[in-house]
């Protein structure tokens, strides 16, 4: 089946030894001081995507997934201490892919970023990751070498354009694996944006569900008829016993919403909470046990705005966003959506 998967999903069934290809930057277009850089392997089928934020950003995140893989997500509770993050990490490669934020935190510290300490600045990196590892080389993955990378050229390339695609954390992603791991679709990274005067709200997805992207191509089909109790990914995952193959454990949709709006970090968790509304209006069934579905939401403090104004803009572009999975069947891994 795993050998299957890659065919449909564009990638060989074997791994060839050719050098990964890395795919530059992008920034979202109209809010100041925010970059995203991406580190992709179109033949392992994995990668990761770094967003980078100069000066430091009020942030918060919620998780609603009941599979989530984390790296210093505790800190975005409101009632934390920190104040404010330096960048999001969105990696592919599962637990494993959470070293990636350990590369960017340090290239972070060499270019003088970071919460002031008595012994120095400690740049705060959130990092969320997602399970690619059943559909390339599960033996590759991104780590600190890919998120050094991925974070350097987010830096560099501070200023211009903006891509999404099966590039960075989406080069691996899926959909559709409730529906049996041999007819999952290409996921991908998505994204989208709304003016609204002068507040802008971005979102940039890696989409990867167990469920159903509308659009994606089974709006027209009835919903699956799963296997007996005992045999479906949920009832595996429930006693422990899933296996790489059933679809039980190779999602987790992530993201980032950003927004020039002035908010504090009860705030951006309101707006955090409206991103899930968004995935939920995308993705069906979401929010799964077998999911690990989380957001980030970070303000930039630039324009005045109502949460509720802001919230309402977060909905609408993670549901945009990620209904342009439909486009990704059309793209090889490692290629950019061009609008």
């Amino acid at each position: 089946p795993r050998s299957r998967l890659r065919r449909r999903l564009g990638g060989p069934a074997r791994r060839a030894r050719a050098r990964p290809i890395r795919r530059g930057w992008v920034v979202i277009d109209g809010i100041d001081g925010v970059a995203v850089g991406h580190w992709s392997d179109p033949v392992a089928l994995t990668g990761c995507t770094v967003v980078v934020f100069d000066p430091a950003v009020v942030a918060s995140g919620e998780v609603r997934g009941g599979a989530p893989a984390s790296h210093e997500f505790a800190l975005l509770d409101p009632a934390a201490t920190v104040p404010t993050i330096d960048a999001v990490v969105l990696s592919g490669g599962s637990a494993f892919g959470l070293a990636a934020a350990v590369g960017v935190t340090g290239v972070l510290e060499e270019h003088d970023r970071g919460l002031p300490t008595m012994a120095g600045r400690v740049p705060i990196v959130v990092g969320l990751s997602l399970f690619d590892l059943a559909v390339g080389d599960a033996s590759v993955r991104p780590g600190v070498e890919q998120g050094r990378i991925a974070a350097a050229e987010a830096i560099a390339g501070a200023g211009a354009g903006s891509a999404v695609g099966r590039i960075g954390t989406g080069t691996g992603a899926t959909a559709s694996k409730w529906r049996g791991i041999e007819r999952a679709v290409p996921g991908g990274l998505v994204g989208a944006l709304r003016r609204d005067g002068d507040l802008v709200v971005a979102a940039l997805v890696a989409a990867n569900p167990w469920g159903d992207v509308h659009g994606a191509g089974y709006d027209d089909e009835p919903w699956p008829e799963l296997p007996p109790p005992g045999d479906t990914g949920l009832e595996r995952t429930a006693d422990g016993t899933a296996a790489a193959g059933s679809g039980a454990v190779t999602n987790t949709t992530i993201g980032v919403v950003v927004t020039n709006a002035r908010l504090d970090k009860l705030g951006c968790h309101h707006i955090a909470r409206g991103a899930h509304d968004g995935l939920a209006r995308a993705i069906t069934p979401s929010h799964s046990r077998v999911d690990g579905d989380a957001f980030v939401a970070a303000a930039t403090g630039a324009v005045d705005a109502t949460v509720e104004r802001v919230r309402a803009h977060a909905v609408e572009v993670v549901d945009r966003a990620i209904r342009q999975v439909a486009a990704m069947a059309d793209l090889a891994p490692g290629d950019r959506l061009v609008p």
